[in-house]
């Protein structure tokens, strides 16, 4: 027999429907609940392992209400919930739950959500976090899948510990974070540690395509479904068939398409544009995003029901300025790759610079970390680097104030990135060690460049550090 599971829940329709979905699954299933007082009646006679509940009951506690005592008592519950308001939402993460479920009620979504609850209670991954050699004893990381995620924080190992668990599935996974995170590199890992990883990975970058183009791109489209259509196009859906497809910055996916990839989700299928047919997909879903879609959902951006659909098995990805032990490794290992790649023969970084890189807050992340080791092993002229040039860390109110009132064009940047170069080299701009060799152009090009954007010989040693 499962697990007890209590529902609480004061809508006599959609309660009755999971009770059914939970016993035809082989769960025992308590008494309904119709508010938070008899619920607390219920689970001191019945002791349920987990609680399905809704935020809204009758009477004047709320499902949060009762979740905060199940907190304490440590029973694990799932929202049941169809509410966008952003107060709400967050005050029910707040709780720290072990999912949601969106109404109405998919069965397979239900019983995936309950799987999942049900595991990371039992591992108790709240308390491996706080309990680092737990953790290490647990985690056992297979290198080849592991290989290029550089590392040793907690809260790294957390994330490749949720890898372990979802991989193996085939659970839709949202992505969480910043910019420049990884988190591509974790949708990789997943592919190559699940069933999957013979088939093919295709990747889509949701931010990158023009609306008009993205439901061709995703569904594929039929001969002469639009003007420009002279032959049928293979979507990445299709592309995809039996694997897994990566969908990057699914936070800027229009409304419209939001509703078809819903479709996607659901019922498994596709159509393709112009098309008069539908049919069958199996496809693993990853998404991916830097935005935070419970507020664009409360803004009305983003579809609360797919939201839900993807937010199965949230990972977030720590960022770089929360992994500072980290950072030297990673340093270590783009210097690595770039001495190789441009053929030089730098060894290591001194301690200063080390400790300059560890306290700036890197903003861009695990991205801007890699391009600022890149363009120190170009400008490098010995055997260790020991000096770089650390930009000053910036509150992200000020730094959000600045941006707004001090925006450059593509020209000032790339004038003040050419200032910069030519002083680096004391003005040589040709030949061995010159600017043009940096900054990997023709002598001619860049001499066209300087010409264009009004650099004399005066300015090389002048550039404007503002």
């Amino acid at each position: 027999m499962k697990n007890k599971i209590l529902i609480v829940e004061d809508q006599f329709v959609e309660a009755n429907n999971l009770q059914m979905i939970l016993e035809r699954a082989g769960y025992e299933v308590c008494p309904i609940a119709r508010s938070v007082s008899i619920a607390l009646e219920i689970i001191e006679k019945e002791k349920p392992d987990l609680v399905l509940l809704d935020i809204f009951l009758k009477g004047k506690l709320t499902g949060i209400d009762l979740a905060r005592i199940l907190q304490e008592q440590q029973i694990a519950f799932v929202y049941l919930s169809a509410n966008s308001n952003k107060e709400i939402l967050d005050a029910a993460k707040a709780t720290k739950p072990y999912g949601f479920l969106v109404k109405p009620f998919r069965e397979k979504d239900v019983l995936v959500t309950l799987d999942i609850a049900n595991y990371l209670h039992e591992n108790n991954l709240q308390s491996a976090i706080r309990q680092e050699s737990q953790q290490a004893a647990k985690l056992s990381l297979p290198s080849t899948h592991f290989k290029d995620i550089i590392g040793k924080s907690r809260s790294l190992d957390l994330v490749l510990n949720h890898v372990q668990i979802v991989a193996p599935t085939h659970t839709s996974v949202l992505l969480l974070g910043e910019s420049g995170t990884g988190k591509e590199r974790i949708a990789d890992a997943i592919h190559l540690l699940s069933s999957r990883k013979s088939k093919p990975l295709i990747k889509v970058n949701c931010a990158a395509l023009p609306a008009s183009l993205i439901e061709s791109e995703l569904f594929g489209h039929e001969k002469g479904a639009f003007t420009g259509a002279t032959e049928r196009r293979i979507g990445k859906f299709e592309q995809a068939q039996g694997g897994t497809i990566f969908l990057d910055e699914i936070g800027e996916m229009p409304l419209d398409l939001q509703v078809k990839l819903l479709r996607v989700l659901q019922e498994k299928e596709i159509e393709r544009v112009g098309g008069r047919t539908t049919f069958k997909v199996d496809v693993r879903i990853i998404a991916a995003t830097n935005r935070n879609l419970e507020k664009e959902v409360a803004e009305g951006r983003f579809r609360m029901d797919l939201y839900y659909r993807l937010n199965v098995f949230p990972i977030v990805m720590p960022p770089l300025r929360e992994r500072k032990e980290d950072i030297p490794l990673l340093a270590q290992y783009f210097l690595d790759i770039y001495t190789r790649k441009i053929g030089k023969q730098i060894t290591g970084l001194s301690d200063k610079v080390l400790e300059a890189l560890v306290q700036y807050s890197w903003p861009g992340n695990i991205r801007e970390l890699e391009h600022f080791i890149e363009r120190a092993v170009l400008l490098t002229q010995t055997g260790m680097i020991q000096n770089v040039s650390i930009p000053v860390n910036v509150p992200k109110e000020e730094a959000s104030l600045k941006n707004q009132q001090d925006i450059k064009s593509m020209e000032e940047m790339e004038r003040e990135h050419i200032l910069w170069v030519l002083e680096k080299c004391n003005g040589k701009v040709f030949g061995p060690g010159g600017a043009a060799e940096l900054l990997k152009v023709p002598v001619s090009t860049l001499n066209s460049r300087m010409k264009k954007l009004g650099i004399e010989k005066e300015n090389f040693f002048s550039v404007n550090k503002s």
